[in-house]
């Protein structure tokens, strides 16, 4: 009989399970690695959700700054002109509403005007730029479509002096910033900026 004693307490002793602390740490590394799942997941989805407008952005400030270059290799504008008002510029100062091009074919200065669709309506809130997309039936021109307002999105573009590397200002150099920045319900406020050197020599 004592034999049998020892050997039960033997196969007992084999058989123990996990402790009341092991069994928590375990539940502590998986609810760490569930959260961590989870919040990838909500930035994956919150990056969906603005896919369509980050695009919009980074359009609209490649845009502006491409339509500088234009003019200044165009000598469409003088290079002292390439400033924001407070410096005697053309540029306005501050975020700015995307309305179109005026007169002189840039955008961000005094002379823009309110846009229109293709069909020869101007757009919604104050002539803001506006798109045209093709509705349910996926066609462009027909009854469905829908008209996109980028009255939520703002440009501001910023000109600066460059310093050289003795601290003296550049006076044949300057540096041109473009920040489109938008809301959207539900996101926080996003910008994309788009930075370039343009000189007094084409």
């Amino acid at each position: 009989m004592g034999a049998t004693m020892i050997r039960n307490q033997r196969i007992k002793a084999t058989q123990e399970g996990f402790t009341l602390i092991e069994v928590l740490i375990a539940i502590a590394v998986m609810s760490i690695g569930l959260l961590a799942v989870v919040a990838s997941i909500a930035t994956a989805i919150a990056t969906t959700q603005s896919a369509q407008e980050d695009l919009v952005a980074r359009h609209k400030a490649l845009e502006a700054l491409e339509s500088i270059y234009t003019a200044r290799n165009s000598q469409q504008v003088a290079f002292s002109a390439i400033n924001n008002t407070a410096s005697g510029g053309i540029f306005l100062s501050g975020a700015q509403p995307l309305l179109c091009a005026g007169p002189d074919g840039l955008v961000g200065t005094a002379d823009d005007v309110p846009c229109t669709t293709s069909g020869g309506v101007t757009c919604p809130n104050g002539g803001v730029e506006c798109w045209v997309l093709p509705g349910p039936d996926a066609v462009l021109g027909t009854s469905d479509d829908i008209t996109m307002s980028l009255a939520n999105f703002t440009r501001t573009i910023t000109i600066t002096q460059v310093l050289l590397s003795t601290g003296i200002v550049n006076d044949n150099m300057m540096a041109v910033s473009v920040s489109v920045t938008y809301t959207k319900a539900g996101l926080p406020k996003r910008t994309y900026t788009v930075n370039g050197l343009i000189s007094r020599y084409n």
